[in-house]
C-alpha cells in the first residue's frame, strides 16, 4: 500500500479497513526510529512485535559520524582560507620589496633577468597529501565511505580512511565506535539476552568517549532498546523496503519530478515489477 503523508490518524483508517482477522495475523513490525510509526503499529497491529530496524539504528549512527565529518570539515576549509590569506599576504610582501628594489637598483642593459617573480595575479594552491587529495576533498569524499563496514572499502578508500584517522584521530574513534556496534547485529549466534550484555558493554565503550556525537546516538538507543533488541528474536528487517524505495527515489529524480501520478505508477510498475 502508498498513501501520501505519514500522518498517523489518516495511516491508520486505512490500515483499520483491513479485516481484524487478517490484522490480528500479524506476528512482527519493522519500522524505523518513529513514534508516529509504532503508534500506527500498536493500533493496527495490536499483537505484533515492534522491532526497530538495525538499518535505521546504523543510520542513526551515520548522523554522528556525519555531524563529526562537517565540523572537521569547516575546521579544514578555515585552515584553507588561512593558508590562502598568508599566500596572499606573501605575494604583496614581495611585490613591494621588488618596487623597493627597483627604485634604488637599476639592471645594466644586456643582463638577463633571474628567476621569475611570483605576480599578484599567482593562483593559490592547497597542499595535497599522498592521495593527492587536499584535507578538504578528503572529509568531502569520504562521507559515504564512513557509513560503509571496512570491508566493503576500495584500496582508494582504505589509503585515504590511514590519511585521515592519522590525522583526526577523533574520526577514528567515531567509526570504530559505529562499526563495534554493527558487528553486535551482525552476530548470527546472539540471543536477544547476550545482545541486550554486549549492548551494555557498547554503552559503556561510548561512555570513556569524549565526542558528544557518538553519545547522542547512544542516548537514542537506549530509549529504544528493548524493540531494537526485538531484532535478535526473528532476525526481520525491512532493509529490502528500503532498497526498493531508494531505487523509487532515484528513478524519480531521472524523471525532473512527476506530474501525471497514475503515469508514473505504470511506469513504476513496468520497471520493478
Amino acid at each position: 500500500m502508498i498513501l501520501k503523508g505519514t500522518k498517523p490518524s489518516e495511516v491508520i483508517e486505512k490500515l483499520m479497513s483491513l479485516p481484524e482477522e487478517m490484522r490480528l495475523r500479524v506476528a512482527d513490525v519493522t519500522m524505523d526510529l518513529s513514534n508516529s510509526m509504532e503508534a500506527i503499529a500498536k493500533s493496527a497491529f495490536p499483537k505484533a512485535v515492534i522491532i526497530r530496524d538495525c538499518f535505521h539504528v546504523i543510520q542513526r549512527c551515520g548522523e554522528g559520524i556525519e555531524e563529526i565529518r562537517l565540523r572537521l570539515k569547516r575546521e579544514a576549509i578555515k585552515e584553507q582560507k588561512k593558508e590562502k590569506a598568508e599566500f596572499r599576504k606573501k605575494l604583496e610582501r614581495l611585490a613591494k620589496q621588488r618596487k623597493a628594489y627597483r627604485k634604488t637598483h637599476k639592471r645594466p642593459k644586456g643582463k638577463k633577468r633571474g628567476r621569475k617573480p611570483m605576480r599578484l595575479s599567482a593562483r593559490f594552491v592547497p597542499s595535497t597529501r599522498s592521495n593527492e587529495e587536499t584535507k578538504v576533498e578528503s572529509l568531502t569524499r569520504c562521507r559515504k565511505q564512513m557509513l560503509k563496514s571496512r570491508d566493503k572499502w576500495t584500496n582508494g578508500q582504505e589509503e585515504r580512511a590511514k590519511l585521515l584517522f592519522g590525522e583526526y584521530p577523533k574520526l577514528k574513534e567515531a567509526y570504530g565506535i559505529i562499526n563495534s556496534l554493527r558487528g553486535i547485529f551482525k552476530g548470527k549466534s546472539l540471543t536477544k539476552d547476550s545482545a541486550k550484555t554486549r549492548l551494555h558493554e557498547w554503552y559503556d565503550k561510548v561512555t570513556e568517549s569524549t565526542l558528544r556525537e557518538i553519545k547522542a546516538v547512544r542516548d537514542t538507543i537506549k530509549t529504544y532498546e528493548d524493540e531494537i533488541l526485538n531484532y535478535f528474536i526473528s532476525r526481520a528487517t525491512n532493509a529490502s523496503a528500503e532498497s526498493l524505495n531508494s531505487k523509487l527515489k532515484a528513478f524519480r529524480s531521472q524523471l525532473r519530478g512527476v506530474r501525471d501520478i497514475p503515469f508514473f505508477f505504470y511506469r513504476v510498475s513496468l520497471v520493478f515489477g
